[in-house]
């Protein structure tokens, strides 16, 4: 495992958890794979290979896809096909839905200086999103959990590259610390 903030799909994926949902673990996957020239594929066309010649589920398909793309050097962890990077960061916070999401928007508005630009609250995983220059933008998604508080989930999505990875994630982190703190003590 590496020290990048954001760990490889089979760092973060059992070989038994893939083998029990897909018939293969990694290692499997990798040599069909090879055989089949997926190396020279786009990420769609590895995905649909894996749906359309093994009945993969398509969740699964993606996940195959992007361990093979990462342990053949297509794409970093963290990197989208588009070529952008993604990172997120969640946190537990013992809110309701709406108050942890309430407490999360806060936070982040004057974080960025801007409120959202728009917000789901009526559906099962309510969420807020703000736009930022450069395509980016930051998606809060607030579920609730069995044991009565709230998984709030930031993702920073189309970071330029690599190198803003990591700031972009210790930002994140710092934000849910704060909402969760805030929330906790009445803000929320």
């Amino acid at each position: 495992m590496s020290d990048s903030p954001v760990s490889s799909r089979t760092d973060g994926m059992s070989d038994a958890a893939l083998g029990a949902a897909t018939g293969r673990g990694w290692a499997q996957w990798f040599d069909l794979l090879d055989a089949a020239g997926g190396a020279g594929w786009t990420h769609q066309k590895i995905a649909k290979w894996l749906a359309e010649t093994h009945a993969v589920p398509a969740w699964w398909c993606q996940s195959v896809a992007v361990g093979f793309e990462q342990a053949r050097g297509m794409r970093v962890p963290g990197q989208r096909a588009d070529g952008s990077f993604e990172v997120g960061a969640s946190k537990t916070i013992p809110l309701t839905q709406r108050l942890a999401l309430d407490a999360v928007v806060r936070v982040v508005t004057a974080g960025l200086g801007v409120p959202p630009v728009s917000e789901g609250r009526e559906a099962k995983f309510i969420t807020a999103r703000w736009t930022l220059p450069g395509r980016q933008s930051v998606l809060a998604r607030a579920n609730p959990t069995s044991a009565g508080g709230t998984s709030v989930t930031l993702t920073h999505e189309r970071l330029p590259d690599a190198v803003a990875v990591a700031p972009a994630k210790d930002t994140l982190k710092a934000w849910l610390v704060t909402a969760a703190s805030d929330g906790v003590r009445g803000l929320g």
